[in-house]
């Protein structure tokens, strides 16, 4: 078969269903993971509700199997309880079939090895690609055995232990899944919790074709349905996931929604409020509020480059309880050093419960404080120039190069940096005003486009 390499990239597979990827190609991503983790033992393999994520999701097996691994198949699952099967039953890697927030037509895989250590393009992902295009096969003399379990109920007696039930208080809630698993995964928290919220759904069946777009609230566009519905229903808190829900997102009362840059800082105060002086990372596209917050509250703040494998390396290399990214993922050293989208929305309920105040109230303070841009992609021919001419125009600031550039004033940032797999820069700016903030966003766009 010929093979589309542009498929493999820096953190998983995804690719178009059938053209570039389907069960031929599956099987071969199969062998090819054997071939490089070599696997001690099960690995577990599991699907997103995506149309023909489990037939996919059963070829991957069929070349576990035949290379003689054994295999856990636990069905439909969201990618946190992915990381959740892998590192709670010790097995010795996975594969999920999956395509994240990505259209309908979009399918994939994400490969972790044990300890739910990620394969990266460096480290995996382009190792399996040569040995796809290889045309070789491992066929071993035993083929490997097969055996089905269902986790659910495990991951959720898991994730509601990161809290204390009898904390959360009386609460009407907005929740959309976008289709995903996320919405039944849930109700069944909130049910085998017996946690007092009155539920309104969205989107909550699970539904591969993904009626309505895009499945990612990152994007503002695909929000306006979901604040509406909490304005309307007069919700105390709206919480919202991509499709394959290790990516969560809030709203306060009025349908305001909060950024992760904001929400997640109140999830670090709770954090350092229960384990004082830890250590906690994040990526340099904000970081204003992420110091204050981490710093005033007795912990260590440690930048690092934005892309879930930096992230989860630095954490392991850090010992960091928790880390924070502004696109939605939040990472936990307790958690196999994973990123999970439902503990932080148990954490939010808990500590808005304890506090007593709602969501927007709780954030108000950071956001006035600091306004951002909202990250602005644009397409340049040479971005590594165009990175140089940001560093002379504003030389005289303090420059950071962790990931792209960070230019820093004492009354606003911003960080510019290139695209894995487009050539295109990616802005995101803070300041100290509205005014402020416009203005210079509007000054590096134009040098970014000149």
């Amino acid at each position: 078969m010929i093979i589309d390499e542009s498929i493999f990239k820096a953190y998983d597979i995804r690719a178009i269903y059938p053209g570039q990827i389907n069960e031929e190609l599956a099987y071969l991503i199969g062998q090819g993971y054997v071939d490089y983790v070599k696997p001690k033992g099960e690995v577990l393999v599991g699907h997103d509700v995506r149309i023909h994520s489990e037939e996919l999701k059963n070829a991957f097996v069929d070349g576990l199997l035949d290379a003689g691994i054994n295999v856990v198949d636990v069905g439909l699952i969201s990618t946190d309880m992915y990381y959740f099967g892998v590192g709670f039953y010790d097995l010795a890697g996975g594969l999920q079939s999956t395509a994240s927030h990505n259209p309908p037509e979009w399918h994939g895989v994400k490969m972790v090895r044990e300890k739910v250590i990620p394969l990266t393009g460096e480290s995996g992902i382009s190792q399996i690609k040569n040995f796809a295009i290889s045309g070789k096969k491992i066929l071993a003399s035993n083929r490997g055995l097969l055996r089905q379990i269902n986790i659910l109920d495990e991951y959720c007696k898991f994730v509601l232990g990161w809290i204390e039930p009898g904390k959360i208080k009386p609460m009407k809630v907005v929740y959309n899944p976008n289709f995903g698993y996320a919405g039944k995964v849930f109700e069944k928290i909130v049910d085998m919790g017996n946690l007092p919220l009155t539920l309104i759904p969205l989107n909550s069946e699970p539904d591969g074709t993904f009626p309505k777009g895009r499945p990612d609230p990152f994007t503002p566009e695909n929000r306006i349905e979901f604040l509406k519905l909490v304005k309307d229903s007069e919700a105390d808190l709206g919480i919202t996931w991509d499709a394959d829900a290790d990516r969560v997102f809030f709203s306060g009362k009025e349908g305001v929604f909060v950024e992760t840059y904001y929400a997640n800082c109140l999830i670090i105060k709770s954090l350092l409020k229960k384990h004082p002086g830890e250590k906690i990372i994040y990526d340099p596209r904000y970081t204003w509020a992420y110091i204050e917050t981490i710093e005033s509250n007795g912990g260590k703040a440690i930048p690092i480059r934005v892309g879930h494998s930096y992230i989860k390396q630095a954490m392991r290399d850090n010992n960091a309880i928790f880390a924070s990214e502004s696109s939605g993922h939040t990472y936990f050293r307790d958690y196999w050093f994973a990123d999970c989208g439902m503990i932080p929305a148990l954490q939010m309920l808990e500590y808005l419960s304890e506090e007593n105040i709602g969501l927007t109230e709780a954030a108000k303070p950071l956001m006035e404080k600091y306004i951002i841009s909202g990250e602005i992609n644009q397409k340049v021919t040479a971005p590594d120039k165009t990175i140089e001419l940001i560093s002379t125009k504003y030389a005289d600031a303090i420059q950071s190069r962790i990931d792209g550039i960070s230019v820093e004033y004492p009354n606003f940032r911003f960080n510019v940096r290139p695209s894995n797999t487009e050539t295109l820069l990616r802005l995101c700016l803070e300041a100290k005003s509205q005014e402020i903030m416009e203005q210079k966003r509007d000054e590096v766009l134009t040098l970014i486009r000149s």
